[in-house]
């Protein structure tokens, strides 16, 4: 590919915003379903199989008004008298009916179970591995327990539906059309009397649905924010502690809470007014058979030799299958707009596209060994946002150690998310050893580069657990030579339990410090060529520093390393030194050559470490950090 067309690629992977996670929520009905058939194909397996099921039990349904119509008018009122046998013959014919309905009706519903959960359990897997694959500005910037709430609630109202209100759904369109049928056969007068009582909800559905779909797309956005707001203080309890600022978190947590109720409130009154609505079109259905059913009687006004007291009393069983179906469609009705507001959110994260595209099987190989990276003429913007990086153009030696420094905000941080392919440059090429990172699979860019943040992040499991992220398969013995490889095997021995310490939510039960060793031993662990590191050496004690700054020179040898830089020692200790201003790198070099050219970028930054050294000697107690 060319340097061109690398750069194009490159351009149009750039990170989108969060809104792009919103457009599932502009969607139809009919698209929503299509789409999310997509993703879940299992909602479609067996799916004529579990109709005719359906079929089958609303048909069973509607024997028993037949069988009571043909007893009463040909059983009970024959002209001979009773004709028992016959009579026995229609009630065994309506206990077959029903327990072919309920047999029919056991089936539909454990295929309709099924079916929901293997789908739903598809549409999660799917929705958290793309969350991991969403450009990272629309992760940092979408709330992160809005995010989960489109993982988990969602998809949970979505499987409330299909499974309760999807059964309800099949059920009562098989049963109103069945009874249409057998009503119309009846009588087409009294069907006309039954459909004319429902014709304001059916005509009023379509306005409903509308104002459901609007309110309950609120509802779910404010059940994520409302968990943001939730989640947020329960991590960061330490900080609502110490600063005292617990009812102002919970002002915050009751905002939340009060949107939610009134969401919930504006969604639920829609909902009842429609539940009424079709309340009132039964009683008028109901009084309107009986009186015009009496009517069309031989004795009626309008007396007909086809209307018989059976009929009118079957009209009425089959009156009742058809308010029933339709009453529970208006809960039917409330149920889908909620799933299908929940589904459009999951959908929303579905089809946001990955701004990194993996070549996988199709990719370059890296070779192994130390790498030569290379920036060629690299630009890189946030979208709508102005150039973080201008032209960079530099080539690193295989095997050295540059420290990356600069102001805050001056571009460092993002040479290495652009270097460990977190995000794509938007003008030019990122390689390592001449291969373009977009041409190379994730597989191998991972097992070749490893980024250690600033801040490593642990996961609430054993220490062994948390070190295996960086090889999956290693064995305890495996995780001691990396210990041990770093210096590190007596701080590991010296723990509770060793390498079965449990190292609590967020790693919370080992100090900064003893993360960021955890950190070190996992990148080991990974054993990368080139290694990418967020400075991890921030917030710690001098005694551990030095620790930690031995582990990192052991981790170092044999392999190329970038230190985004934020003290003056990891600057001083590398080969050659990287400054970043405004975008641009203007300097590299030794440190020694770059601190002597006076009145240089360099040279400022270095006076300010010195002088903020001095600071911090001179605030440091006697004999503080010989210990340990």
């Amino acid at each position: 590919m060319s340097a061109t067309t690398s750069t194009r690629a490159g351009s149009t992977a750039t990170p989108r915003t969060s809104t792009a996670l919103d457009t599932g929520e502009s969607l139809g009905a009919f698209t929503t379903i299509r789409l999310g058939m997509k993703h879940s194909p299992e909602l479609r397996e067996g799916l004529r199989g579990t109709f005719a099921l359906a079929v089958l039990a609303s048909g069973g349904e509607v024997v028993v008004p037949i069988a009571v119509q043909q007893t009463l008018d040909r059983g009970l009122g024959a002209d001979g008298g009773v004709d028992l046998g016959f009579t026995v013959l229609m009630g065994l014919l309506a206990a077959a009916a029903i327990v072919v309905t309920g047999v029919a009706s056991y089936l539909m519903t454990a295929r309709l179970f099924r079916a929901a959960e293997r789908g739903l359990a598809t549409l999660r897997t799917k929705a958290f591995r793309h969350v991991h694959d969403l450009p990272l500005l629309t992760q940092n910037t979408e709330r992160r327990g809005a995010l989960v709430a489109r993982v988990t609630s969602d998809v949970d109202q979505v499987s409330q539906f299909l499974v309760f209100g999807g059964l309800l759904f099949v059920v009562s369109v098989g049963q109103i059309a069945v009874a249409t049928v057998v009503m119309a056969v009846y009588s087409w007068q009294l069907t006309l009397v039954v459909w004319l009582a429902f014709a304001p909800l059916f005509l009023s559905l379509r306005y409903f649905q509308r104002k459901l779909t609007e309110a309950y797309g609120v509802v779910r956005r404010q059940v994520g924010a409302m968990l943001s707001a939730v989640s947020e203080p329960v991590v960061g309890a330490t900080v609502v502690r110490s600063y005292a600022v617990a009812d102002r978190t919970q002002a915050r947590i009751d905002e939340a809470i009060d949107r939610h109720k009134a969401a919930s409130f504006r969604a639920q009154g829609f909902t009842a007014f429609s539940f009424s609505l079709g309340g009132v079109s039964a009683g008028l259905a109901n009084a309107g058979v009986v009186v015009v059913g009496i009517l069309l009687m031989p004795d009626g006004w309008f007396g007909t030799d086809a209307m018989t007291l059976g009929t009118v009393i079957a009209f009425a069983f089959l009156v009742t299958l058809f308010v029933g179906p339709v009453q529970m469609g208006t809960q039917i009705l409330t149920d889908a707009q909620n799933a299908l507001a929940g589904w459009r959110r999951v959908i929303g994260i579905l089809e946001t596209p990955a701004d990194l595209t993996d070549p996988g099987a199709d990719g370059e190989p890296l070779p192994s060994g130390p790498i030569e990276v290379t920036f060629d003429h690299v630009g890189f913007a946030y979208p709508g946002g102005r150039p973080v990086l201008h032209d960079v153009d530099l080539t690193l030696a295989p095997g050295s150690r540059v420290a990356v420094v600069g102001e805050t905000g001056s571009g460092k941080s993002t040479i290495a998310k652009l270097l460990t392919r977190l995000m794509d440059p938007s003008e030019g090429r990122v390689l390592l050893d001449g291969v373009d990172l977009r041409h190379v699979s994730q597989a191998d860019l991972r097992r070749s580069v490893v980024l250690v943040p600033q801040e490593g992040f642990l996961f609430d499991d054993t220490l062994a657990a948390n070190v295996r992220y960086g090889r999956t398969d290693a064995d305890e013995a495996a995780i001691r030579a990396s210990a041990d490889a770093l210096g590190l095997g007596d701080w590991l021995a010296g723990l509770p339990r060793g390498l079965d310490t449990r190292v609590g939510q967020r790693g919370e039960s080992l100090s900064a410090g003893e993360r960021q060793l955890v950190a070190l031993i996992r990148a080991h662990l990974a054993d990368p060529d080139l290694l990418v590191l967020d400075e991890a050496t921030s917030a710690v004690d001098p005694a551990l520093e030095m620790r930690i700054g031995r582990a990192l020179e052991r981790l170092m040898r044999a392999r190329t390393s970038v230190t985004i830089a934020h003290r003056l020692s990891t600057a001083e200790a590398a080969d050659e030194v990287l400054v970043v201003d405004h975008g641009r790198v203007v300097q590299r070099g030794p440190h020694a050559e770059l601190a002597a050219r006076t009145g240089s970028v360099y040279a400022g930054l270095h006076a300010s470490w010195v002088a903020q050294q001095g600071r911090a000697t001179d605030r440091v107690p006697s004999g503080a950090g010989e210990q340990g």
